[in-house]
């Protein structure tokens, strides 16, 4: 069990509150839902899922996404087989089991042979229909392992599922109608997920053509994780700043300030694919906190990654991907009694370059010197909405329960809200800072009082 450690100081609050500070710490920490990410991808041939030692693996680099790819190569004029959907179902299982989540991509061509083609003998994609009838064989499962799913990119159409070079849509699409069947594709995966969840698109110009929205029409607070279409297309770039346009991933500066704006309650993220003078370290902070990136492939462009590793800001990059939460103060009621009001002020700053993005619970936990939880008090304050750069104050006054004596704990826990992950401590944040975080429970420890 934690005990106050010397990285809490006390000193003078307000009236009747005791201040305590915290140490804030510089390590890596395997949190959830973000990080660089390791990739894995699977086709029909494929007999056997991932394998729990590799997710511990990875979590001993204190990694826990996945990029996580199915090829339907086999799929173009049928169903997809019950064998294929159950290996799908047998990995996610293994994510809930690893405590690691997935950025999921589905698609029917990822080999670069088929940029030369011939079309006939190696399509891109399949029509319109068959992607349409896939999506609706794996909404079930979606539905199902939702809670492991940190975001669907929209795949399906295209080499790579990147919704360029395809068989059977506009390619270089214009007109509203150009692109109807692919908003129909959009639909379709929106549909299919719960409405807690995002889907990523490759470029803003998708997001804008399909759904008729310009930078004056970006995600407000208001707006920000409702069950809308516009709260919940998100971005992902996989040719980061490999030029002025990104490869063409933006048309213009207008499409570059849209994913800023976006993307202070979307999911990004992606990969780089050409070394370039963008890439330099002072630039390279500066777009990741702009587009509030979520996470980075940490095999891809290896050229990129040399480059950062070597000028010193590689660990910065990985440390801050996503969000990164750290507590800087807290006061508290200075004599606590038992069946009295008990007041709580935490200072948690966000060091990240974005926001926790998906659903996240926050309680206080009291519990017993043996660790027994004697009781949970929902935080009022989303952790959604704990902006990166900023620092959120949650004053909040709970009641302890009458009858109680002697040593207590207060911790904050930010657990997963699905039920099959709550109890399980991989699936906790863990603040940024040093010896507060208990392992065995995936609570951070804020005081120990006496009562």
């Amino acid at each position: 069990m934690l005990l106050l450690s010397a990285c809490h100081r006390e000193g003078a609050a307000d009236k009747g509150l005791v201040k305590v500070s915290y140490t804030v710490t510089d390590e890596l920490i395997a949190n959830p839902e973000r990080g660089m990410y390791s990739g894995t991808s699977f086709s029909s041939e494929t007999e056997s899922p991932i394998t729990l030692s590799r997710l511990t693996a990875e979590h001993a680099q204190k990694r826990t996404l996945y990029m996580l790819e199915f090829w339907l190569r086999d799929f173009f004029e049928s169903d997809i087989s019950e064998g294929y959907l159950q290996l799908i179902r047998k990995n996610l299982e293994v994510y809930r089991k690893g405590g690691s989540k997935c950025i999921l991509r589905f698609g029917y061509s990822n080999s670069i042979k088929d940029l030369s083609h011939p079309y006939e003998s190696a399509p891109f994609d399949a029509t319109e229909e068959q992607i349409l009838r896939h999506i609706a064989q794996l909404k079930p499962i979606l539905q199902e392992y939702s809670d492991v799913i940190y975001v669907l990119q929209a795949g399906f159409i295209g080499c790579w599922g990147e919704w360029y070079y395809t068989d059977h849509f506009v390619q270089g699409p214009v007109t509203t109608e150009d692109f109807l069947p692919r908003k129909r594709v959009c639909d379709a995966l929106l549909d299919a997920l719960p409405g807690d969840r995002q889907v990523e698109l490759r470029t803003p110009a998708f997001k804008m053509k399909m759904y008729g929205y310009t930078l004056a029409d970006t995600i407000t607070r208001a707006e920000a994780h409702q069950p809308t279409v516009k709260a919940r297309l998100a971005g992902h770039n996989d040719c980061y700043l490999a030029s002025a346009t990104d490869q063409g991933t933006f048309n213009g500066g207008s499409d570059k300030e849209y994913w800023k704006a976006e993307t202070k309650y979307t999911i990004m993220g992606g990969e780089t694919c050409d070394l370039s003078n963008f890439c330099k370290c002072d630039n390279t902070l500066k777009s990741l906190a702009e587009q509030h990136f979520s996470y980075l492939n940490v095999s891809y462009n290896k050229e990129v990654l040399r480059y950062w590793e070597k000028n010193g800001c590689y660990d910065e990059i990985k440390a801050r991907l996503g969000y990164r939460l750290a507590l800087t103060e807290g006061s508290y009621t200075d004599h606590p009694a038992a069946g009295s009001p008990f007041r709580v002020v935490l200072k948690i700053r966000n060091d990240g370059f974005a926001s926790v993005m998906n659903p996240r619970d926050a309680e206080l936990v009291l519990a017993d010197k043996d660790g027994k939880v004697v009781k949970t008090y929902p935080v009022s304050s989303d952790p959604r909405f704990w902006m990166p750069g900023t620092t959120t104050v949650v004053d909040q006054t709970i009641n302890l329960p009458e009858g109680l004596s002697g040593e207590y704990t207060l911790s904050l826990n930010l657990p997963d809200p699905s039920e099959k992950l709550r109890d399980n401590p991989l699936f906790s944040i863990r603040l940024a800072n040093e010896d507060i975080w208990d392992e065995a429970t995936g609570f951070n420890l804020l005081r120990t009082i006496t009562l």
